[in-house]
């Protein structure tokens, strides 16, 4: 980036070639303003790794320019790092009021409540960020109350459509605001930045009302207890899971921290409607007749702590699925998740459960929150920009998006498909790519944020494979003669007792190692272990084909 501050600068640090940890910035002069904090979950290769949260690098080193954060909207992956952030620099916080009370939540665990300025925001708000102004429209997607955003800059309009489908019978009666879009479009776009999930995916995103009708036809049908798992977020499902069991007059239960915690924020904030005396306990299940209760869950990603998980192995406690029971799974896997679900519906089966799964057209118990290419066209045509910067995507996503901008008159070379970090700079009105911020993944650990890098991960792949043998010497501090050992403690390398003639012979390698190394009158710690370390490896691998990690320890009496 050029030393003149005069230009506008548009990047992302996560959200872009990955499905998650969304956080888009702006920076104009000395004006700094960042869009969404996500995080998102590790594959099977981050062991033991908790969640990956954007680094935030640039932001630590420009601190004193960040005017704020707006977020779109409450799901996970845009505000699922917000805790980590604040806690390393507070800044003001805008967002709505499911928005804000989901994040409150966050921060209140965290213990950051106090410590972090939080501003409501609505539609019709507007909001002064230095140099640029930020206001905002209606958009539909799973969760309510969410919002695209327009900065106002010097150098022109940029819109964030943040997640976004065009729902036109939403369940909450929240519309699209498609009259402020046009206006926002005729006054001229300069920059669009939209998302890409389902770029991949022809025609529209079917109406959320219809997932409605099919929950509430399976309650009807089922004759005894009803399992539904969905995702916390989905505050629409919700409502409309809590509309089916009263229809059917059925109690529920509600099983899973995250459920209970949305559902409580939700509620509280008049998002969610809970007839009186329908919610009871998980411990009061069995009080009930089976027809007569349901029983709302997370776990519908399988992953193996969540309610349904529990509850398809048979180890929660007080319920358990009978034969005969209704189990729904009103979601679709994330990619990624396939078998972890696939392993779910297989234990439920086993139980004899009824179990329907699947989206769209098979059951019609999930439709997507994201906008279809049909939908992703109309928002186009709707902002009419400039520049367009697809983002919230793969890359086969962002590409595909890249041709439906085409498709409704986005000249091909004013769309930039950016990796995180890579910088579109725009002056007098002409945008072009330029140069890069630090970027890339912050993993948390347990307590730790970013002190689990690639050696930490190295270790760990090499400790899984090939497990770890520790050679234990003690020398005489006058003598430099052997006193005792070596001794050797295997874990996840062989099994002692059937191996100990290989351990016996990497003893002796290892004694006489040490007694050539001192004859020769080498007496560093360092040199001694290295030796130990080179010549009983090419041995082990020699003998039997793997590369445990070997740690000598030397000790003097």
């Amino acid at each position: 980036m050029s030393n003149d501050t005069n230009k506008l600068s548009i990047f992302a640090l996560g959200g872009v070639n990955e499905i998650g940890k969304n956080m888009y910035v702006l920076r104009y002069a000395d004006d700094i303003v960042i869009v969404d904090c996500g995080s998102k979950f590790p594959d099977e290769t981050l062991l033991g790794i908790d969640l990956i949260i954007p680094d935030i690098t640039y932001l630590l080193e420009n601190r004193d320019k960040v005017r704020g954060i707006l977020i779109t909207h409450g799901h996970e992956d845009h505000i699922g790092g917000l805790p980590y952030i604040l806690r390393q620099f507070p800044m003001p916080v805008y967002a709505t009021r499911l928005t804000l009370g989901l994040i409150e939540g966050k921060l209140k665990e965290a213990k950051l409540l106090g410590s972090t300025e939080r501003i409501l925001i609505h539609s019709d708000s507007e909001v002064q960020l230095g140099s640029m102004k930020a206001t905002f429209f209606k958009t539909n997607h799973s969760i309510p109350d969410c919002l695209g955003i327009v900065f106002h800059t010097p150098e022109g309009v940029v819109v964030h459509t943040g997640d976004f489908k065009f729902d036109l019978t939403p369940v909450n009666e929240q519309y699209a605001d498609l009259h402020k879009m046009a206006e926002i479009g005729k006054g001229g776009v300069l920059a669009l930045l939209s998302e890409s999930t389902n770029a991949e995916r022809p025609g529209f995103t079917p109406s959320e009302r219809i997932v409605g009708e099919h929950i509430e036809e399976e309650f009807h049908r089922a004759r005894q207890k009803v399992f539904i798992s969905t995702f916390a977020s989905n505050v629409h499902r919700l409502q409309q899971i809590i509309d089916a069991a009263h229809f059917t007059n059925r109690k529920l239960a509600l099983l899973g921290r995250s459920m209970i915690n949305v559902v409580t924020i939700a509620s509280e904030l008049g998002y969610l409607n809970i007839p009186e005396g329908m919610l009871i306990e998980p411990a009061d299940v069995n009080r009930f007749d089976s027809s007569r209760v349901a029983l709302l869950c997370t776990g519908s990603q399988g992953e193996p702590m969540a309610a349904l998980s529990r509850l398809a192995r048979g180890n929660f406690r007080h319920i358990e699925i009978h034969p005969g029971d209704t189990v729904i799974l009103s979601a679709t896997p994330i990619p990624g998740n396939e078998r972890n679900v696939a392993h779910t519906v297989d234990d439920l089966y086993r139980l004899g459960a009824r179990v329907i799964y699947g989206s769209g057209s098979v059951t019609g118990m999930h439709v997507s929150g994201h906008a279809s290419q049909e939908e992703l066209k109309l928002m186009l045509s709707l902002m009419k920009p400039k520049y367009f910067i697809p983002i919230h995507g793969e890359f086969r996503m962002l590409h595909q998006h890249r041709l439906l901008a085409e498709a409704v008159g986005v000249e091909p070379d004013h769309t930039f498909i950016l990796n995180i970090g890579e910088v579109v700079e725009i002056r007098n009105g002409i945008a072009r790519q330029s140069g890069k911020v630090p970027a890339g993944n912050t993993h948390v650990d347990g307590l730790g944020i970013g002190d689990v890098g690639n050696i930490v991960l190295r270790d760990r792949k090499h400790l899984s494979q090939d497990g770890i043998l520790i050679v234990v010497t003690i020398l005489s501090k006058t003598e430099g003669k052997i006193v005792s050992g070596p001794d050797m403690i295997s874990r996840g390398f062989v099994y002692i007792r059937e191996s100990e003639g290989l351990l016996d012979e990497a003893n002796r390698l290892v004694s006489d190692v040490i007694n050539k190394l001192q004859t020769e009158n080498i007496n560093q710690w360092s040199t001694i272990k290295s030796h130990v370390k080179e010549v009983l490896g090419r041995f082990l691998y020699e003998k039997t084909g793997r590369r445990p990690m070997i740690l000598p320890v030397i000790m003097e009496i």
